[in-house]
């Protein structure tokens, strides 16, 4: 069902978008500068559940129909925007995403599903795995719906363990950043324009891509 030569292209593919510069790396990058390996682990595991959230809705057509239907789309998308708006702005202005005081920390759980939510909103993942997984997917090779959920839990697990990497990473510079507060102010500027940008780039999504 899974040819080596063809999982092998799947992974070096995985693994350059996965790489490639987004909110959720930025996040997980942030909370390992902020509040260490833990919390980058938490929001990465939260990412890689949200890339099984949309695989999941690919599988059973549902990422299909909300592209298909302008209404459903353009919900899904305000919502998912708005989010990443909402994180951004609040980055921007309160400037403690990533901050070394302990009142500024946020607990695991909502650290989580921040995580998660940044992932499952945004509706540029779930065009990207319906487009993207069938490549690699074929009828001859046996049940398409399971090819489909084994490539989305290796894209999920994948993306998990890559961000948790980063953010500890990430993590071993607080200290040398913590000494440093006008860094940690422009980082936090940059994480922020991260969220605006990602979020005025999916109101400019068309539901037809």
């Amino acid at each position: 069902m899974f040819p080596a030569d063809i999982l092998i292209a799947y992974l070096l593919a995985t693994l350059l978008v996965v790489l490639a510069p987004g909110p959720d790396n930025i996040l997980a990058l942030s909370r390992g500068l902020g509040q260490g390996r833990t919390a980058a682990v938490a929001s990465s595991v939260g990412a890689g559940l949200g890339i099984m959230v949309h695989t999941l809705a690919a599988t059973l057509g549902l990422t299909l129909v909300i592209q298909a239907s302008p209404l459903a789309f353009w919900a899904i998308k305000i919502v998912g925007a708005a989010y990443l708006l909402w994180l951004g702005v609040k980055a921007l202005r309160a400037r403690s995403l990533i901050s070394f005081a302990p009142a500024a920390h946020q607990s695991l759980p909502r650290v989580f599903f921040t995580g998660l939510l940044s992932n499952v909103l945004n509706p540029k993942p779930g065009l990207f795995v319906l487009a993207f997984i069938p490549q690699f997917v074929s009828a001859e090779r046996g049940s398409v719906p399971l090819q489909m959920l084994a490539y989305g839990a290796i894209f999920a697990v994948l993306t998990a363990v890559i961000f948790s990497l980063l953010g500890a990473s990430a993590a071993r510079l607080s200290g040398w950043l913590s000494r440093r507060p006008r860094a940690t102010a422009w980082l936090n500027i940059g994480a922020g324009a991260t969220f605006v940008v990602s979020g005025l780039s999916i109101l400019a999504l068309g539901n037809r891509r």
